[in-house]
């Protein structure tokens, strides 16, 4: 075969150059990233000065340390000052005679080599910042080693998108933790948050743990939507599930300028509707005007001065829109996560959850159960990883319409086991008015002068029935619903329904 002479030329070039290459002596990077010095300094200067360690006792942690044994020396003093003792080489000296773990360091004498050397305490700052940093090099290292591999390995059901996403996972969880996985609680630090949040409850007027959702009743019955929580609100069609989540979420922006600690910055993904129309919506509801109206453009001039003032007014709230059609759940995912970390959003909403896909390899008899199981605990994984709380809407089987009574049930949930079992909080929307305005008897009647009794009774009213709540009770909450504006509120006492 002739081989261009191009190509011989290009060839010999690159041999060339790839034995220049290995001929020099080239540095594994993994030895630029630790300094044991520094970490000798470090504890030398801590075992010298026991205050000093509240410079660094925020965020550096004994697995920081290159050397796992100055990693035990570090633990040892951070657990003797926070018993109120003094952690020197003589009060150390016991535990490490014991543990045996400083005898290939020469043992007990290695503390005070650490603290005889010690030329200045002022730089334990500088340190601590100098080892986190060399342990995010490292971990940055081993993802990138992880990432050579897992992509060499090729599976055919397992698509390059897929080590995309795991590997964007890593990369958070070490932007935002400073390392890999979470680390086990110890129930003491737990039962101290848990006091904590009663506190700030007890010292909060509206009662509210977490964020708001703007309803009081609703407010009252839930404390608040919880970090952590997933919350389920389902309904038939035409009930108001989207309109009643838009005002919740939009509730959450809004309460950051008057009640920062009720407020959230809000993550709403909308695979079914589009950003524009959940715009218009809270126009219509802020503005006073019907969103049906703006959207065939039956608007006056003197409307738009409205719309400028609605505008300039919540242009600027924490609300994002991800109108994406078709997500997975990975997918939705990870850009929860950009979210937390670029606006840190304290909410999230999913309209609605059978519009998800598990994504991943399909197997063959995988059915839809099993894959709205796969996305309810990805949902409830995802409210935990980052502390806030997610709230998903979902449809209901037409079992509901099959019944007198069309109240919702748990067992209404379609693709229900999973959904229910995941869920900290089940809610439905009925809204009677609904079907009650479908019974219409010929006017003049005495059924007609009952339906209409029946009609003014549930004018703009609507129910969210409180199904299932694992921190508090089970009930039913009245609130009240504008369908001109798609808009729900707090109904006034005297429209209240007594019992509730």
């Amino acid at each position: 075969m002739i081989v261009p002479m191009n190509t011989v030329s290009t060839t010999a070039s690159l041999l060339q150059l790839s034995t220049e290459v290995s001929s020099r002596a080239v540095v594994p990077v993994e030895t630029m990233t630790y300094n044991a010095e520094a970490e000798q300094a470090l504890l030398g200067a801590l075992l010298l000065n026991n205050p000093s360690l509240e410079y660094v006792s925020d965020y550096l942690r004994p697995e920081h340390f290159s050397d796992q044994i100055h990693g035990r020396i570090y633990d040892a003093i951070q657990r003797l000052i926070d018993r109120g003792q003094i952690a020197d080489p003589i009060t150390l000296k016991d535990f490490f005679d014991k543990d045996k773990t400083l005898e290939p360091l020469g043992g007990a004498r290695y503390l005070i080599d650490l603290a005889a050397s010690v030329v200045s305490i002022i730089s334990v700052s500088d340190y601590g910042r100098l080892i986190h940093d060399l342990f995010l090099r490292r971990q940055l290292i081993q993802i990138g080693h992880e990432m050579v591999q897992e992509s060499r390995q090729f599976d055919i059901d397992v698509p390059a998108t897929h080590h995309i996403e795991n590997a964007e996972k890593k990369l958070y969880d070490l932007a935002t933790k400073g390392q890999f996985s979470n680390a086990t609680v110890h129930f003491g630090a737990a039962l101290t948050q848990a006091i904590q949040t009663a506190e700030i409850a007890f010292k909060r007027d509206s009662h509210v743990v977490g964020v708001t959702t703007g309803l009081i009743d609703l407010d009252k019955w839930l404390g608040g939507m919880h970090p952590s929580d997933l919350l389920i609100l389902a309904g038939r069609p035409s009930m108001g599930k989207t309109a009643l989540a838009t005002n919740i979420a939009f509730n959450a922006a809004m309460a950051i300028a008057e009640r920062p600690q009720d407020g959230a910055n809000v993550a709403f993904f909308s695979l079914e509707m589009s950003a524009e129309q959940l715009a218009s919506r809270i126009l219509a509801c802020e503005s006073k005007i019907s969103s049906d109206k703006i959207r065939r453009g039956e608007i006056r001039s003197d409307d738009f001065p409205k719309f400028v003032e609605v505008s300039r007014r919540i242009g600027s709230l924490g609300l994002y829109i991800d109108d994406t059609p078709a997500l997975t759940i990975t997918t939705l995912r990870n850009r929860a996560r950009r979210l937390k970390r670029q606006h840190n959003i304290g909410m999230i909403v999913i309209d609605y959850l059978q519009l998800l896909e598990a994504g991943g390899s399909k197997r063959n008899n995988e059915n839809r159960v099993q894959e709205i199981s796969e996305i309810t605990r990805a949902l409830k994984g995802l409210a935990k990883e980052l502390s806030v709380p997610v709230l998903a809407l979902s449809q209901l089987s037409r079992a509901v319409e099959q019944r007198d009574d069309k109240r919702p049930q748990l067992s209404d949930l379609r693709e229900s086991g999973s959904i229910e079992q995941d869920a900290d909080v089940v809610m439905f929307v009925y809204r009677e008015e609904y079907y009650e305005s479908r019974k219409q008897p010929p006017e003049g009647t005495e059924k007609y002068r009952e339906w209409q009794q029946r009609m003014d009774s549930v004018y703009n009213k609507a129910e969210v029935i409180i199904a299932k709540q694992r921190h508090g009770p089970v009930g039913t909450v009245k609130l009240y619903f504008d369908g001109k504006l798609t808009r729900f509120g707090n109904l006034t006492d005297s429209e209240k329904v007594p019992g509730y």
